[in-house]
């Protein structure tokens, strides 16, 4: 991630300016930033009542949107000119900007096109914004195509066969085409190439699900690929998690669905007359072994140059000797559309330096921890081995240290070695090679070859791979390690985000559900991820028993189900979707996954008759003080139940709100008797952790909240201001404090260099992601560097000193809550928040004793303005200097209408 300063200052300076006419300069509102599904658009949707979403642009003072109409249609003029054949909402009094599809049934695969207008506040009409979407199958009865595969499954050894298979069918167009989408379902990971030239530019699709249960689709405009005559299409197959034939402990070499890759293939073209054809995956297709003599997602790619047929993908090539394919069963009966921001190769990183160990031997060094791969450019005989092997952590002697990172392989012999990559070269000048099916987690990568070669320090790059959601916030201040903390968690968050949140991208890949949970603030207040929280929270409910028990890792092979899956971890059914609630004011993820949440807390209950649990992992890797499980359990069940509680007063459900408000207040009834004294007002032992979870989670009887957070600070000082928690304490630490009243000693223990600190990692090893344990310094690291579960500092970032959080009661930031902690130790900081209204900017500076603050607050949105403690509201203007007067709306707290704020506060 590029240092933010410039960034942030730039989009100030712009975002003032362009607020300079808010008072009258721009006379008409304009829709803006149209999307349906979250995308922008997208093409194969299979949501049969699809939502539709748009911003509205307008700079002036107070905008609001008054009304709006949708228009949907199959012909884009009739829609932009207002007629749509398919669904009119006509003029609708309302401001809302997210609205669910409600016209006629949906047919498949078919461009719909929607426009917006909307009417401001003085109802003046704005001209329509138009987009698009298009539908896919929308339903499996839609698939012309039948599954097939190699036929090296049917030796009964199929799962063991290394080489990845190549698939082509030649074909004939003889009509002018006007449009083709490809749409391919596929058992493992694939390349799909048309004419040669391979299309799309995702990596890793499809998205991992539990294959016996759910399988994606992904479809791609290939209009352009297509040529008169004779065309050729290829599929090259990978194994993914699928046909995992590495050994590791969590046994998804042993998953239930293992088998042979497969794919289902349909290719719709339509013509200029209306007509359609479909080329489909049948029988007459034809397969061959390729280069890729192996590959494994979990330990890396082996590739033999020598192996490459050329043109295979292409028409005219000569297939005399490759074998029919053979049908094989589809592997679910639930195909539907990946509907998500996919995995893409997002970012080259260059080599920062290069060190020549020997004639055969090269130690590269990226300068930073990625997940993703290297592409390595070479020159040499036919027949040499080079062996790719990346790490996260260099000796002393230049070898690389990997006890870190393959502790849990188990490997049967030396053949799949660890986050290895191994490519033959074919001897045919510059080659180059990048693996396809497979991701790692490093910062070095040794490149030794089995005779010499001369490697350039250009000749090695690395791509940093991860699921390209949109950016969403930004985040800087006036201390440098604060905003490389900043980086730090996004690199760490990224590189666990392959169409579902990881833990580490190298010794496991898991779906961890406690360190997802934990980071899903940190994930929206950072990225546009709602795409990939819906489908991972499907994957929940396909995981899901039918006692509702979910597995600690999600989604797992049936490993997980009976550790480290309770109520702390595996609370990601209701800490996830309420939270994409809160953000984006959309509940349909929460309505998805209520019966689900619902019965996951009648087992807890079940299992818990007394409102007190020890179904948890824990307060994970402490610092020393370890909190007792049953008491962060607890917590953690109350938390999950309180939500549900929520979810159901949303819905409606009435008896199911009295039902488990009483629950969530007996678990609260039952903590407090177990753990607090009354006296003392200490929980416990009086632990960080003890004390700030039961604070933040509203555990703490009213009458006692001041002296308990004054044990905290006391704790927190006795602990010379530094951490002592573990994943759970972590979370709730920092805001803990800042909520009541301490933000000063929340942002010391931020800034600390010294262990324990996040601070130690960034300044004594130049972390440029998050480590596992606080610990990790020094030669012998067992842990990873690059987890997320202690990067929940970045949403206190933006909620404290940057003073942006959703208003509870008017979710998705329809009402936003500037809350600001002028914190000693800064002079500045600010964020700005891409919110489904538009940029939330605030930022702060210090002048002495002073304060500016510069808010921008977007159209058909508003806030309330919390005025810190210890401070007086002297002036208050618009960007363009006109004085305005706020409207107080409670003791200390002011009502900004939409735009854009400059304040001047003094210290009194």
């Amino acid at each position: 991630m590029k240092p933010m300063k410039s960034v942030i200052v730039l989009f100030f300076a712009l975002m003032l300016a362009s607020a300079s006419g808010q008072a009258g300069n721009q006379s008409v509102a304009t829709p803006a930033n149209l999307r349906c599904e979250y995308l922008t658009d997208p093409l194969g949707i299979d949501a049969a009542a699809p939502r539709l979403a748009w911003q509205m642009d307008d700079n002036r003072y107070g905008a609001m949107q008054a009304a709006f109409r949708i228009v949907v249609g199959t012909d884009s003029a009739a829609v932009a000119n207002g007629r749509g054949d398919v669904w009119d909402t006509q003029k609708v009094a309302s401001d809302r900007m997210l609205l669910t599809y409600a016209g006629q049934p949906l047919a498949p695969f078919t461009r719909y096109f929607w426009s917006v207008r909307l009417w401001d506040r003085d109802g003046v009409e704005s001209a329509p914004q138009t987009a698009f979407f298009e539908t896919g199958m929308m339903d499996m009865k839609n698939w012309k195509g039948a599954w097939i595969s190699d036929g090296e499954h049917l030796s009964g050894n199929g799962i063991h066969v290394k080489p990845a298979p190549y698939f082509r069918k030649e074909f004939k167009t003889g009509r002018k085409i006007k449009s083709a989408r490809a749409y391919i379902a596929v058992a493992g990971l694939y390349e799909l190439y048309i004419n040669g030239e391979k299309i799309g530019n995702h990596r890793l699709d499809p998205t991992f699900t539990r294959f016996d249960r759910r399988n994606l689709y992904v479809t791609y405009d290939v209009t352009a690929q297509l040529q008169d005559g004779v065309n050729a299409v290829g599929v090259l197959l990978g194994n993914g998690w699928y046909n995992h034939q590495s050994i590791a402990v969590w046994y998804f070499h042993r998953a239930p669905w293992r088998d042979r890759p497969a794919f289902c293939l349909d290719l719709r073209i339509t013509y200029d007359d209306g007509t359609t054809e479909t080329v489909s995956s049948e029988r007459d297709w034809k397969t061959d072994l390729s280069p890729v003599i192996f590959n494994s997602i979990y330990t890396g790619e082996h590739y033999d140059a020598r192996l490459e047929q050329p043109g295979w993908n292409t028409a005219g090539f000569d297939d005399a000797k490759w074998k029919p394919v053979c049908y094989r069963s589809a592997p679910s009966q639930l195909i539907v559309a990946q509907q998500l921001h996919p995995i893409r190769d997002v970012e080259e990183i260059p080599v920062k330096s290069v060190r020549k160990l020997s004639d055969r031997k090269y130690l590269f060094d990226l300068g930073r921890n990625i997940s993703g791969v290297s592409r390595l450019r070479v020159t040499g005989e036919a027949g040499t081995e080079i062996r790719l092997k990346h790490a996260e952590i260099v000796r002393a002697d230049n070898t690389l240290y990997m006890d870190n990172i393959d502790e849990h392989y188990r490997p049967v012999d030396d053949s799949d070695p660890f986050q290895t990559d191994i490519f033959i070269l074919g001897g045919k000048g510059e080659e180059t090679f990048m693996p396809r099916f497979n991701y790692k987690g490093f910062q070095y990568v040794e490149v030794t070859a089995d005779r010499p070669v001369d490697l350039a320090a250009d000749a090695l790059t690395g791509w940093f791979m991860h699921s390209d959601l949109p950016p969403a916030g930004h985040f800087e201040s006036s201390n440098p390690l604060i905003n490389r903390l900043w980086e730090a968690a996004n690199n760490s968050y990224l590189s666990n985000l392959f169409g579902y949140p990881t833990d580490c991208p190298h010794r496991e890949k898991n779906g961890w559900t406690g360190d997802a949970n934990l980071a899903v603030e940190l994930g929206l207040y950072n990225f546009d991820g709602i795409t990939v929280y819906e489908k991972w929270l499907a994957d929940h409910r396909d995981e899901q028993q039918p006692n509702g028990v979910f597995s600690n890792i999600i989604p797992t092979s049936g490993w997980g189900y009976d550790w480290g899956n309770g109520l702390d971890w595996t609370s990601s059914v209701a800490i996830v979707p309420w939270a994409v609630y809160q953000f984006y004011g959309d509940s349909r993820l929460l309505a998805d996954s209520y019966e689900s949440i619902k019965r996951y807390v009648d087992h807890a209950t079940d299992i818990s008759p007394t409102g007190l649990t020890a179904w948890g992992l824990g307060d994970w890797v402490p610092v020393k003080s370890k909190t007792p499980q049953q008491y962060t359990s607890s917590i953690y069940y109350y938390k999950t139940v309180t939500i549900l509680a929520g979810a159901a007063r949303l819905f409606g459900k009435e008896d199911d709100s009295r039902k488990y408000a009483a629950l969530a207040e007996k678990i609260r009834t039952a903590i407090n008797r177990e753990y607090l004294n009354s006296e003392t007002a200490l929980y416990g032992n009086g632990y960080q952790t003890e004390l700030c979870t039961a604070l933040l989670w509203g555990i703490v009887p009213a009458e006692l909240r001041e002296r308990v957070a004054l044990n905290l600070v006391r704790r927190v000082e006795a602990d010379d201001r530094h951490l002592d928690v573990g994943i759970l304490g972590c979370r709730a630490l920092l805001p803990a404090l800042s909520e009541n009243g301490y933000a000063n000693l929340a942002y010391d223990i931020a800034a600390q260099e010294t262990y324990p600190s996040w601070g130690y990692w960034i300044v004594k090893d130049n972390a440029t992601t998050l480590y596992e344990q606080w610990t990790a310094i020094g030669e012998k690291k067992e842990s990873s560097l690059n987890h997320i579960m202690f990067g929940t500092y970045s949403n206190w970032f933006y909620e404290s000193l940057a003073g942006i959080r959703p208003d509870p009661a008017h979710p998705g930031f329809k009402r936003i809550l500037l809350k600001h902690d002028f914190v000693e130790g800064l002079r500045y900081a600010g964020a700005t928040y891409r919110s489904p209204y538009g940029t939330i900017a605030s930022r702060w500076e210090r002048n002495r004793k002073d304060v500016t603050c510069r808010v921008t607050v977007p159209p058909n949105s508003a806030a309330d303005f919390y005025l810190p403690a210890g401070y007086k509201l002297s002036k208050v203007t618009l960007a363009d200097g006109q004085p305005v007067t706020l409207t107080p709306a409670a003791d200390r707290v002011y009502s900004l209408p939409a735009g854009s704020y400059l304040m001047k506060l003094n210290k009194q």
